[in-house]
């Protein structure tokens, strides 16, 4: 007889939510009364966005992180909207430009000093004119520079491209037109090559941004969508909705096929939304209800049952809306994976809730951060648009380290032109298209020669700045994870070298052979 374990093992399965101390909340922040479904909160490591009420038209305010207690009633805002704000984001790859969008029909786009702010704010660096009604999101994209999506109540979303010159832009590069209703909520894959949305006819539609085409589209009749989300690289959506029982719900969708999900599940009998949140570096997925004070979180695995559930904050405070910490703005020392800033308008307060894996290490815990999105583009904004994918720069948590590519490239060798790649009996010499291209081959000869160049003696196996001959044995269970992680991570680099000197050597080897024609001649 087999024997299933009850519980799966995971280094997440005791995460736990730390609501931050009084002294460093933010108190007195006129959090807004608009009943929009969205966070109305923007967070990065250097300032909190939040909207607020304004006469005469919308505002925000930002706060510098580290500025907590009490906020000065009279602290100047961000004000140069005609309507009410209804979503705020930070700029990706720069913490100091934010944009807007309001019920005046614009989108702005804001520089924010990195003093403190001594005055209104009132003049956008950037104004976007296109939408014929409101617009309620926008999003950046997640690896190119400079690209930003708004979607109105014209039921159209907007490709805008910032990298011109000129303040007022009313032409957008691209204009979606596929719904046919409001689009309540966009997200985007890891690369930004794929868009979802959830609309209020209540299809989940996956699109091709670029192209302007719908590859999917699928609706399922016992799940009215709300908010729908990619799940990183894994080709599956998570969406949030209500049954046909007004039953707050989750379902999760294969990518490819959108006409049943691969799991549904009834959560509680709620009236707010439900605000997916997730954390692709360490596959974790985080529910949040909007006007009751739960964050349920789960563990995303690529098998069945898909979805396991960890663990609820509670908390007897609703919140109104959410905003989520980038991961380069974690207090890597206190073991927190990520970090919400919860916002409770009853008692005009914003509340950071920690989540936390409990370790008793006081060392950096590789095991808990793999590399991570940096704050650096991959692509220009207009590589993107001439239809190159990239993922994103990643960068370790670790305090010091540097900016690496998505894919290494001293890891993986160029494609060498087509006669330096041929096995040796597969033809002899160089074709005339090769010879017609005298620079691209001498370059890549000298780049090889380089990489031979490089010294043998002073060479260590190390990963991450950690020599892996020169370390004491492991002492506990904790150490021996970070040593097997770090020894896999060896291994995968050992296996990508040696794929790179079997590309060296049939490259001298086809030299070797047309040199020997050449005497033969």
């Amino acid at each position: 007889m087999s024997w299933n374990p009850q519980y799966r093992s995971s280094k997440f399965r005791h995460v736990y939510g730390k609501a931050a101390s009084k002294d460093k909340c933010y108190d007195c922040v006129p959090i807004t009364c608009n009943v929009h479904d969205n966070h109305f909160c923007a967070v990065n490591p250097s300032f909190i966005a939040v909207v607020t009420e304004c006469a005469g038209g919308g505002a925000f305010l930002v706060i510098p992180i580290k500025q907590t207690g009490k906020l000065d009633p009279h602290y100047p805002k961000v004000c140069g909207h005609k309507g009410n704000v209804l979503d705020i984001k930070w700029n990706p790859f720069n913490d100091s430009v934010i944009a807007s969008c309001s019920e005046d029909a614009t989108v702005k786009i804001w520089d924010i000093p990195n003093q403190l702010l001594k005055r209104n704010i009132t003049t956008p660096k950037k104004e976007l004119l296109g939408h014929s009604r409101r617009v309620g999101l926008i999003e950046w994209h997640p690896t190119a520079d400079n690209i930003i999506f708004s979607s109105g109540y014209d039921y159209k979303i907007m490709i805008w491209n910032l990298d011109v010159e000129d303040a007022v832009v009313s032409m957008p590069v691209k204009i979606l037109d596929a719904h046919k209703d409001v689009v309540l909520s966009m997200s985007f894959n890891t690369n930004g090559s794929l868009l979802a949305t959830a609309c209020r006819d209540r299809k989940i539609r996956v699109i091709d941004p670029r192209a302007g085409k719908v590859l999917q589209e699928g609706s399922y009749k016992s799940h009215k969508v709300n908010k729908v989300l990619f799940l990183g690289n894994m080709k599956k959506l998570f969406s949030t909705g209500t049954s046909c029982w007004n039953n707050r719900q989750i379902a999760l969708w294969d990518q490819n096929d959108l006409s049943v999900p691969l799991l549904e599940e009834d959560l509680d009998g709620g009236s707010g939304l439900l605000f997916p949140v997730y954390d692709s570096d360490t596959h974790m997925l985080y529910v949040v209800g909007k006007g009751d004070g739960n964050i349920r979180y789960y563990e995303i695995s690529p098998e069945k049952p898909y979805l396991n559930y960890l663990m609820e904050y509670r908390s007897h405070l609703p919140q109104k809306g959410i905003g989520m910490m980038p991961k380069r703005g974690l207090d890597v020392a206190a073991c927190e994976i990520f970090r919400f800033y919860k916002l409770i308008p009853t008692k005009s307060l914003i509340e950071p809730i920690s989540m936390i894996v409990p370790r008793r290490s006081e060392s950096y815990q590789e095991d808990i951060y793999p590399l991570t999105a940096a704050a650096q583009p991959a692509l220009t904004a207009q590589e993107w648009l001439n239809g190159i994918n990239k993922g994103p720069l990643l960068v370790s948590l670790r305090p010091g380290s540097e900016v690496v590519d998505s894919l290494p490239q001293f890891l993986e060798p160029e494609p060498l032109p087509k006669a330096l790649s041929q096995e040796c009996g597969g033809g002899g010499r160089l074709s005339l298209e090769d010879k017609q291209k005298p620079r691209e081959i001498e370059g890549v000869r000298k780049r090889l020669k380089m990489e031979g160049k490089l010294p043998k003696t002073d060479e260590k196996f190390i990963s991450n700045g950690f020599d892996i001959f020169e370390c004491p044995p492991p002492k506990t269970e904790n150490e021996l994870l970070q040593m097997c992680y770090r020894q896999k991570e060896e291994i995968r680099r050992l296996r990508e070298l040696i794929v790179q000197k079997d590309v060296q050597i049939k490259q001298l080897e086809l030299e070797l052979k047309n040199l020997c024609t050449d005497t033969g001649n």
